[in-house]
This record gives structure tokens, sequence and C-alpha cells, in this order.
């Protein structure tokens, strides 16, 4: 059967550009021709405001025809009459970003090709460090997200560069960079293997950016602390939810992770990471003497902790907290996810492959180290 690239007579890579020429000229001409509706009730509110509000750390920000707001309360937000934009995610913009990452990373498998890099299962543990630089990244942000401190690093318009959906191309640019200077590397002759330096480039980028926000934390600059206790929780936590769940497949469902191997671990390890940040910040911060608990910035993450509180009775909630089957939610995706990724998806696009399962674990691990790093610092 002909492919759709065929019928229509374009390579793959030109009916990509074809197809992202398209969608950007509707979402530009749209705001354009429709400002109010297309840009302002669409790509603002859902998209760029709320990133707007993040940096500015308000509670909202309000567009209007006499330009943007920023109210710090609840009830100056339900009162404006402008199109209203709340920091953190909406079930419209995450599906947004899911459409965005599909197209992402289709354009970066055409790359990988021209580069013809990204088909040993090597290159997925290459750029586990990125992952953890783009959680750790973010919280650069939380701990500078206060208007005029004397001691931040980075304030408003440069911070949005640290904030969702902004942050992802950040860390793209960062990472393609670094997978370049590797490749070069390679071809130049100074490295056998370009995945070591690639390896080693994302380690050096996420230490600098673990100092940077250790040094807060000995200083006790931006109000940032340091709390051990949270992060060897989580951690702990984490590590053993994911290998009681990874021995329970291997006992009665070894099937699942015969395509994946351990790189399946890792992904529902790194899953688990994010549901332990979320169970401990969400419900335990306060037990654990590290300050108040978190609250929910995703709507996946409010709608659990809603269904939850009012499914379950007071007296066990008090015990159990009303996050924690988000943890569950977390584990079952992720095995899940791993069981569809069977051995002949490997070897029929390798790359496309690794690059599906780095998108995985960062959805997972990025948000986790970003929520553990939060409640381990207090920001």
């Amino acid at each position: 059967m002909a492919t759709v690239s065929d019928r229509v007579g374009l390579d793959p890579e030109r009916l990509w550009g074809a197809l992202v020429a398209v969608l950007a000229a509707a979402l530009v001409g749209g705001s354009v021709a429709f400002p109010r509706v297309v840009y302002d009730r669409f790509v603002w509110q859902y998209f760029w405001g709320p990133v707007e509000a993040d940096a500015q750390s308000a509670v909202c920000a309000v567009r209007t025809a006499a330009g943007t707001e920023y109210l710090g309360s609840a009830s100056a937000c339900e009162a404006a009459t402008g199109v209203v934009a709340y920091p953190g995610y909406t079930l419209v913009s995450e599906v947004g970003y899911m459409v965005t990452l599909l197209i992402a990373l289709t354009g970066v498998v055409f790359l990988m090709r021209r580069l013809d890099i990204g088909r040993e299962r090597r290159f997925f543990y290459a750029l586990i460090p990125f992952v953890f630089f783009g959680g750790a990244l973010r919280v650069v942000e939380d701990a500078n997200d206060t208007p005029g401190t004397a001691d931040a690093l980075i304030s408003y318009p440069l911070n949005t560069l640290f904030i969702s959906p902004v942050i992802y191309f950040t860390v793209f640019a960062v990472t393609l960079v670094a997978v370049v200077v590797a490749v070069l590397l390679e071809r130049q002759g100074s490295v056998d293997d370009y995945q070591r330096p690639l390896f080693v480039l994302g380690v050096v980028v996420l230490g600098l950016t673990l100092a940077y926000l250790a040094s807060l934390a000995v200083t006790g600059s931006n109000s940032v602390t340091f709390y051990p206790q949270v992060i060897l929780t989580m951690l702990v936590g984490a590590t053993l939810a994911a290998l009681a769940t990874w021995a329970l497949v291997e006992r009665f469902a070894p099937h699942v992770n015969a395509g994946t191997g351990y790189i399946g671990l890792v992904v529902i390890w790194g899953h688990a990471v994010d549901g332990v940040a979320n169970v401990i910040g969400l419900d335990w911060m306060t037990a654990l003497g590290a300050g108040p608990n978190l609250v929910p910035k995703h709507p996946v993450n409010q709608f659990v902790v809603d269904f939850t509180a009012s499914t379950l009775p007071p007296s066990i909630l008090a015990v159990t907290g009303d996050a924690w089957p988000f943890l569950l939610v977390k584990l079952v995706a992720a095995t899940f996810v791993v069981w569809v990724f069977e051995e002949g998806v490997f070897e029929e696009s390798p790359r496309y492959t690794m690059l599906l399962l780095v998108a995985v674990l960062a959805v997972g691990l990025g948000p986790g180290t970003r929520d553990m790093l939060r409640a381990t610092l207090g920001v």
C-alpha cells in the first residue's frame, strides 16, 4: 500500500516540513486576522499567558484590549473581565504539548538520519542526564521567581526560557548542541563513540545546574533551604516502588519487559520518581518537618487528589493522604507503555523508538525531578 508521502509526491522530510509550515501559517495568520479569538482565547490563554503569569509570580494574568495585567489574589482573578490565564497546565495545553512533541520527535528523527546516529540503545542512556537537567533547570526559575529579589539570577522576561513550554525548547537546544559536538568529536577521531562525550556533556550541564542550586541552599539565598530527608525519602521510595513493579512483571508477565529490557526499568523508575515526589510533596512535607505541603500543578494530579478526597472517608485520608493513587497510576501507565515497545519496534524503527522512549522517560522523570528538588529546597 502506498504511503501518504508516495501519493502526494513528497519525501517524508518535505511532507513534515509542509505540515509544520501549514500549522505555523494557520496560527500566525489566525492570530493576525482574528487576534481576539485565535491569539487571546487560544494561544495566549492556554500557552503563553500561563508562562507570563508564572514568570511574574502572579495568581493569574488577565489580557484585555488595554494590555496584560498580573493579579495577586484569587478573588481578583475571578472578578476579572478579560481573558484570564493561570500558571500551570490545562487539558487544552497538555493536548497541544503532546501534538507538538510528536511533530518535534518526527523532525528529530529526520535529523538523526542525516547524522546517522541514534540506533543503539546506548543513545537512550546517554540522554538520561539531560532529562534530569531539564527538571533541575526548571527549579532554577522556581528559586528565582520572586519579582525584585536582589539575589535573583534571572528575572522577567529571561525567566520565561525556564518555564513550560518554553523550557522544552531551551533544553532541546542545549541537548542538540551537545549531540552535534559529540558527533563532531567522533568524526574528527577525538573519540571512538559519540555517545560517551554526549553523556559527559549531559553530566556537566546537570552538575552546573545542581551546583548553583546547592550554592543557594548553602548561603540561604532567595529563601532556599535544604531538607535532605525529603530527597532521601523520595529516592528510596521511588526505587523500591520501581523494583517491586519490575519484580512483579518479571515474575508474572515477563513478556512485558522482553522488548525494552533494562530501559523499561529506567522508564518505570522515572515515573516512580514523579509519583513518589507527588505523594510526599502533596501530603507528607509537614510530617517530614520540611515546610508546608505543595499544591498540584497538573490537571491529572488535581483530578486524582480530588477523586480520592471525595471517595475515601476522612479517617482513612488522615492516615493515607489523598495523593497516593497517583503513584499507582504512574506505575501502571509506565508498565503499559513498556509493554507496548515490543522487540519488533526496535528493529523496524530504532531511531524513532529511542526518541519515544526518551520522551516517555522525560514526561515522568522531568517533572519528578522538578518536584523532588522543589520539595528538597523548599521553593
